[in-house]
């Protein structure tokens, strides 16, 4: 248990001076910075003074593959072909010949994301049949390391296919019994071929272990959409309704309007979420078409500096910019819904509870010197404090590590 705490003087995003009060970790009390402070009088309380600062809520990063970065290892030098499963072999010849160990990756990158204010995290871990469950072991080590200051949910990734690789599905089972918390997919007619087939498997598993879904859906315009259609119909048929994501699902960038809009129905009525790391060189879902039919969008990374691409970064406020830069976001309150996508839509598409700048939620937050949510979005300025689960992780954009 520690001491309470208050953190005084701070902004909220609809412009509201407070006190905020911290007990055994969660979030007490929002005081107005009007009610004459009769609360900082307390005994036994420790205080922190937000010198005005915006506080925001502890970033959501939605898609990310912490088992497969190269964050602060020397730089790998790219010369991968164009295709997808070039990207996939070559990925895992190299972290089969270079001696990658994923417990040491993940973690390095995990404390980068938590130092810059981001306090829950979805992470895909490759599972295949060269690697078996090594890179899941490592990945459930960081989390293990982290779990009194960062919220990770796991996904069982299966990168190179379910149906292509014999044992695959076998793995996945593994996985999940071991403490994966989320089943992922990968598109299920480019790659497995039969997306039917391919499809029967993920959900029979997902049921099997009574955990939620995640596919990576990268197929193209017609034939993602029929993937789609598919994927729905297994929500509908399973009562899966609220317990599936479809990340990327760029064939909803590629459709047209009616077709497009049909599906987007179909998706809210299924409550399916949709996540976009909001990639400036394909169609990708657009955010203001699902937002206005009730689809949760969300936002992701992807990888962060590793075989697949030498982008990305574990600052979720440039992620947010990102995002208001690919869907064209210049006011305020667009720029906004840009955050709400790498914090609330996030917590809400993933499942992570307790999340907010509201009593009784878990005290995660970032200080930042900025005027708006639109102003923190754009300028990214130093955390001049980041909280998760209670305790001070960051001071200045510097990390504590307990």
């Amino acid at each position: 248990m520690t001491q309470p705490l208050l953190i005084t003087d701070i902004r909220l995003p609809d412009g509201a001076r407070v006190d905020l009060a911290i007990v055994d970790g969660r979030f007490d009390a929002i005081y107005p910075m009007d009610d004459h402070n009769a609360h900082r009088q307390r005994a036994g309380w420790t205080h922190e003074d937000g010198h005005g600062a915006l506080a925001l809520p502890g970033f959501v990063e939605g898609h990310t593959h912490l088992d497969k970065t190269t964050w602060g290892m020397p730089w790998y030098r790219n010369a991968v072909g164009p295709k997808l499963t070039d990207r996939i072999e070559n990925e895992r010849q190299w972290r089969a010949s270079s001696g990658h160990d994923a417990a040491t990756a993940s973690m390095a990158l995990a404390r980068a994301f938590l130092h810059a204010g981001t306090t829950r995290v979805r992470t895909h871990v490759d599972i295949d049949t060269d690697a078996g469950l090594r890179h899941l072991h490592g990945v459930l080590a960081t989390r293990d390391g982290l779990r009194d200051v960062l919220d990770m949910q796991i996904v069982a990734f299966p990168q190179s296919g379910m149906l292509k690789r014999h044992g695959t599905d076998s793995l996945l089972d593994a996985a999940l019994r071991e403490g994966a918390d989320v089943l992922g997919a990968l598109d299920p007619a480019a790659i497995d071929g039969d997306p039917v087939a391919s499809l029967n498997l993920t959900f029979d598993l997902a049921q099997r272990h009574q955990k939620p879904i995640d596919i990576h859906l990268h197929e193209p315009a017609q034939l993602g959409a029929f993937t789609l259609n598919l994927l729905l119909d297994r929500v509908a048929a399973t009562g899966m309704q609220g317990k599936v994501v479809v990340s990327h699902a760029f064939c909803l960038g590629a459709l047209p309007d009616a077709e497009r809009d049909s599906l987007l129905t179909r998706i809210a009525d299924l409550r399916v979420a949709l996540l976009t790391t909001a990639p400036p060189s394909v169609p990708v879902p657009p955010l203001k078409a699902c937002i206005e039919r009730g689809v949760t969008i969300f936002a992701g990374n992807d990888g962060v500096r590793d075989t697949w691409t030498p982008y990305g970064s574990p600052d979720m406020l440039e992620r947010a910019m990102l995002v208001g830069m690919r869907f064209d976001l210049r006011r305020d309150d667009a720029l906004a819904t840009a955050f709400d996508c790498v914090s609330s839509a996030g917590a809400r598409a993933c499942g992570f509870a307790e999340y907010g700048l509201t009593p009784g939620a878990r005290a995660e937050l970032v200080l930042v010197d900025a005027e708006t949510v639109a102003h923190a979005v754009v300028s990214r300025p130093v955390r001049k404090l980041v909280m998760s689960n209670g305790r001070i992780v960051a001071r200045d954009g510097k990390g504590i590590d307990a």
